[in-house]
């Protein structure tokens, strides 16, 4: 038997990327809310979002479902949900937006946020 060498190591979280293609399919499926970052390359509060969110999506273990979407390559969302600044951080419930979540974009800040898991 070979000693477990993964006790203390984190889960690499990779947060599924979206695109105006497959946006409304995915969502609407969905049998848990949905957040969905809406971000771009270069930016650093958009980083910053990525990495609680992938904090996140560990935490909650299925009970949500954290996506991402690049707003220099889709336009029809961002533009249907008229962002004007990013990060931008959408709750869907039931496939239907719900609202955006604000604040200063930490995990637990974001929770609070959230409808119960």
């Amino acid at each position: 038997m070979f000693p477990d060498t993964t006790k203390g190591l984190k889960r690499f979280i990779v947060i599924q990327e979206i695109n105006d293609h497959n946006f409304d399919r995915t969502v609407e499926c969905a049998d848990v809310p949905v957040l969905v970052e809406f971000w771009q390359p270069g930016c650093g509060g958009c980083r910053a979002l990525m990495y609680e969110l992938e904090k996140l999506d560990a935490e909650c273990g299925g009970r949500l479902l954290v996506l991402k979407m690049n707003v220099q390559e889709n336009y029809q969302i961002p533009a249907e949900l008229e962002i004007s600044s990013l990060p931008a951080l959408a709750l869907y419930i039931n496939g239907q937006f719900e609202r955006f979540i604000g604040g200063s974009g930490k995990k637990e800040e974001v929770l609070r946020q959230l409808p119960p898991l």
